[in-house]
């Protein structure tokens, strides 16, 4: 028999009578992880960039994406957490990876939020959801390898854009309402952006000057072309496993309307332990995904400890238990897999899946 959504109401309230405990994030953890990411990425792309061996570019062109990944990922968590409960990181993230990366967390801020609210996920009106399962293999092949142009796309925005939006005021809009907010659905437009915040002008003004100097101390010779094609490589790399992620993230199966509690959990994916390698892929907590729908304000380093917990409470028929994918590849397979199939499932009606 379904599951109705009075059973995903229960789920959400077992789920927070077993972890109730574990809702308080631990600054010092975010700070240490934070800075030990950092010091990595930028250790490891500077190594990679001046080296002379191939063998010891590779591995810490690796390094270096994989730390750039995580680090650039805590722009999630900065959205689900108060100033107040680990005091500085907003601006000590933007300082070291937000501004450098010209992906301030303004762009995330008051979007991504917008993606739990109930009556919006999975909707038209969600900043962070498309009917992917409805895509053709070309056309989702695509999305996934359009992420290795966000590099190109963020330092457009910041050096040209940006302040060319601050002479034009129809421009400025459109940088504020279309181009100012990390999203997987290309219609969204922000609705936040008329009300002036300083932090966010800061930011916005920080990544230009940073962009006008990369190129100024490029064209001057003062930066190696080298620098700047081994970071450009680096961050490119990083976004598409990010794109490969995303795809595993959802099984995007909404058509666009509105979603009961059960969808919105069954339609998301954990893929927790024994895959280790999913820490990797899934940092920061990304490979609780589904959890994390669950219980948004659960902070990224209790999501293991809360699922185990959850896995080890719940019945072997709990919804929670139908969230889980084994790893990346074999979730990606599964998705192309739909996606291929759709030609004949839509043959037999809307109904031939279930």
């Amino acid at each position: 028999m379904a599951k109705t959504a009075s059973d995903s109401v229960s789920l959400t309230r077992q789920a927070y009578a077993l972890t109730d405990d574990l809702m308080t994030p631990k600054a010092a953890i975010y700070w240490i992880d934070l800075l030990v990411s950092a010091g990595l990425m930028w250790g490891g792309f500077l190594l990679a960039a001046s080296t002379s061996s191939l063998a010891l570019g590779l591995v810490a062109g690796l390094v270096s994406v994989l730390a750039l990944y995580r680090a650039l990922s805590f722009i999630h968590e900065l959205t689900h957490i108060r100033d107040d409960e680990a005091p500085g990181f907003r601006l000590g993230w933007n300082v070291l990876v937000g501004v450098p990366l010209m992906t301030p967390s303004l762009m995330y801020e008051g979007v991504h939020n917008v993606h739990h609210v109930k009556d919006r996920f999975g909707t038209a009106l969600d900043p962070e959801y498309l009917p992917l399962s409805r895509y053709t293999p070309l056309s989702l092949a695509g999305f996934l390898f359009v992420a290795l142009l966000a590099p190109l796309g963020v330092l457009i925005r910041s050096a040209i854009l940006t302040p060319l939006s601050f002479l034009i005021p129809p421009l400025r809009r459109f940088v504020q309402q279309r181009l100012s907010a990390l999203v997987i659905n290309p219609d969204f437009v922000r609705e936040d952006m008329t009300k002036l915040r300083p932090a966010w002008l800061i930011q916005d003004i920080a990544c230009w000057l940073w962009s006008w100097t990369i190129i100024a101390a490029t064209l001057l010779g003062v930066l190696p072309v080298r620098f700047v094609l081994t970071g450009l490589a680096i961050f490119s790399i990083a976004t598409f496993v990010n794109q490969a992620r995303t795809l595993v993230a959802h099984h995007w199966d909404n058509d666009g309307g509105k979603m009961t509690l059960d969808e919105q959990f069954l339609d998301s994916v954990n893929v927790p332990p024994p895959n280790l390698a999913s820490e990797l892929w899934a940092p920061v907590g990304l490979r609780y995904h589904a959890l994390h729908h669950l219980l948004p304000r659960l902070p990224y380093h209790n999501l293991g400890k809360a699922h185990a917990r959850l896995a080890k409470a719940l019945a072997p028929d709990s919804l929670y238990h139908r969230a889980s994918q084994k790893g990346l590849f074999e979730a990606l397979a599964a998705l192309f897999q739909r996606v291929a199939r759709k030609p004949a499932l839509a043959s037999q009606g809307p109904h031939a899946a279930e």
